[in-house]
Order: structure tokens, then sequence, then C-alpha cells
């Protein structure tokens, strides 16, 4: 079934795309006196927009999210055109076979001759395995079209393979730089959070134990409620550094841990069909962590909404509050949440308008 409906749709592109490449070529012929006027491109993009989505490819990733000045959306258009006609005349023959199988099915179902030919057993085999064959060779032709319509459209729209090189060599330098930044930020809050936290009350506990060792042996119920809580603090501390219980939860039980440790009301949606590659599984866990006590803390929320949910080859992981919003992309726990996720080649967002809502979405690549 899956197939029968990605062939349609295959089929209906190219169909698609033989209408749309006369149509750009009448606007191209009409246009081409007026090629450098800013509608005129304007125009032309639109119409590369409308192609790059016909063949399931990302406009912003071929640079049609901006003006350009270039022209090549206007040269994309005019070099289409043969390559749509191609898959009209792949279809055409598509249709010629199907319409002589129906009329070879209708005559000698009937015993009727065609061409004065009457069915007999050699003759339906090569009428079946001629088909067939034919068969195969026109839906090849029609993958084919498709795949040289995406490949025409990246080659002409998509920049150039040294630019793209270079950006993506600046992208992991900034993305290496941002995951060293990150790693010294969390270490300075791990070694803030032990030195205000942990280690004063164990100060206080060596007192207390001192002073049960001086003759006060009263004070051994006020030691062993200290001993509690610094174990509570320890457990805390280490959870921040990793959530030991992600490996052998999963994920889904990790962030219901978070939902019960938050300030405020938590509804948590996760929604995966398999466990997710640990490394996905933890950038989520962080994400949705420092999205849920940034809520509590400085939003004034009264409820989160989490979603983790599947999409082709990415896992989103969408936070929402109701709080005041206002929150900082540039701050420091969502500026290390962005460095991580871009260490897996992921986009984060935050929406935090002055009234609220906040949501925080991150895309992951799992696949």
């Amino acid at each position: 079934m899956r197939l029968a409906a990605k062939s349609l749709r295959l089929l209906w592109a190219v169909i698609l795309g033989t209408v749309t490449a006369l149509l750009d070529l009448v606007f191209v012929l009409t246009t081409l006196p007026f090629a450098g006027q800013p509608r005129v491109l304007g125009a032309a993009r639109r119409l590369a927009v409308l192609e790059a989505r016909r063949l399931r490819l990302d406009p912003a990733a071929l640079g049609l999210h901006a003006d350009r000045t270039d022209r090549q959306e206007l040269r994309y258009l005019a070099t289409r055109a043969p390559v749509g006609v191609l898959g009209g005349l792949v279809v055409a023959l598509l249709g010629i076979g199907i319409g002589v199988a129906v009329v070879l099915t209708w005559s000698w179902g009937r015993g009727l001759p065609v061409d004065g030919m009457l069915p007999s057993l050699p003759l339906l085999a090569y009428a079946c395995l001629a088909g067939l064959v034919l068969l195969f060779l026109n839906l090849s032709g029609l993958v084919g079209v498709h795949a040289l319509e995406q490949r025409l459209a990246v080659r002409m729209l998509g920049p150039d393979p040294t630019e793209a090189l270079q950006r993506r060599i600046t992208e992991l330098t900034e993305s290496r730089a941002g995951v060293l930044a990150a790693v010294d930020s969390e270490r300075r809050r791990i070694e803030r959070d032990l030195h205000d936290g942990l280690q004063q009350r164990l100060v206080a506990l060596s007192m207390l134990v001192g002073r049960a060792r001086r003759g006060r042996p009263e004070l051994l119920a006020q030691v062993h409620e200290q001993a509690q809580q610094a174990l509570v603090e320890l457990r805390e501390v280490a959870w921040r550094v990793y959530p030991s219980g992600l490996d052998s939860l999963g994920l889904a039980d990790a962030l219901a841990g978070v939902a019960e440790r938050a300030g405020v009301p938590v509804k948590v949606v996760c929604d995966l069909s398999a466990r997710l590659p640990a490394t996905v599984e933890t950038a989520a866990y962080f994400v949705v962590s420092e999205a849920v006590t940034n809520a509590a803390k400085h939003s004034r929320a009264t409820a989160v909404t989490v979603e983790v949910r599947e999409r082709d080859t990415m896992v989103i992981v969408c936070i929402q509050d109701d709080g005041v919003g206002g929150a900082d992309a540039a701050s420091g726990g969502l500026s290390g949440l962005a460095r991580r996720v871009a260490a897996l080649d992921g986009r984060f967002t935050v929406t935090s308008p002055l009234g609220g809502p906040t949501t925080i979405v991150a895309e992951l690549a799992c696949g």
C-alpha cells in the first residue's frame, strides 16, 4: 500500500512537472525583456519555490528564502523545460501502454481479434512478457525523470559546492567552540552547586558530629537528617551531570521524572516508536529539563506542556509554558542548549513574546 501511494505521488509529481515546465517556459519567454526587474525576479523565485516543494526539496536549503540578483531562478525555469517535456513523453508512453493493455484484455477476453490476431497461449505469453518489460522501463523512466529534476534543481539553485563546504567547515568550527563553551559552563555550574550547596551542608554536618562527640547525643537526629539531605543534594547534582536512569528507563520515564521534580504541573507526551540513539536521548532530556526549570523559576508559569514526536528522520521536542514570556535565547542556559543541539546538526528555536507563551523547539536528527 505504501509503495502504491509513493508511486502515485511520483506519477503526479512528473505530470505536474510537465504542465509547470510549459508554464515556466511561457513565463521566461514573456518576461525576457524585463529579466532584471525586481518584480520579475521575485516572481521567478516564487515559481522556483513551488518547483522545489513539488520535488520535496527544502527551498531554504536551496537559497530561495532570500532575494538574489544572479537571475539563477530564471535560468533554472528555462533549463527545466526540456526535462519537463521528457517527463510528459514518459507519462504519455505509460498512458498508451495502459490503453493497449486495456484494449487487448477487453477484446481477447471476449474472444475478439485485435489486428486480425486471436488470443493463443504463445501470443498471450509474448504480450504479457513484453508488457511487463515495457512497464518496467516506463516506471524506471519516471523515477529517472524525477531524480533528474531534483538534481537539476539542486545544481542550479543550490549553493556552490565549494561555498557549501566552506560554510559547513565554519558551522563545525562554531559548533565545536560552542560545545567546549557549554562543557566549561556546565563544569562551572557543577562546581557552584557543590560549593554553595553540598559543601556547606557537609561542613554543617561535620560541626554537628563534633558537637555530638563532645557530649551532645541529642544532636544525632540532626546529624542523620543533615546526612540524608546531603545525599539528596548529591543525587540531584549527579543527575544534572548525567541522568543515569536515562540508560535503563528510557526517555519517556526520564522525562516523567523531570515532571515529578518540577515546581509546576508538567504534561509530558512522548510519542516514539523506538528507542533513540543515546546522544539524541541525552540532548532531548537536557532540553526538556532546562526548559522546565526555567519555566518554574523565571516565567511564573502555572502549566508546562512537553511533546516529543517523530517526523521523518527528525525528533521534534517542543516545550511550551503559559508564563509571562520574555525569555532571552542568548541567556546562559538557553544558549548552552542551542550549542548542544547544534552539535548534533539540529535546530533550536525560542519564541517568547512579552506576555507569553514561551515555546522552545529542538529538532534533532536521528537517522
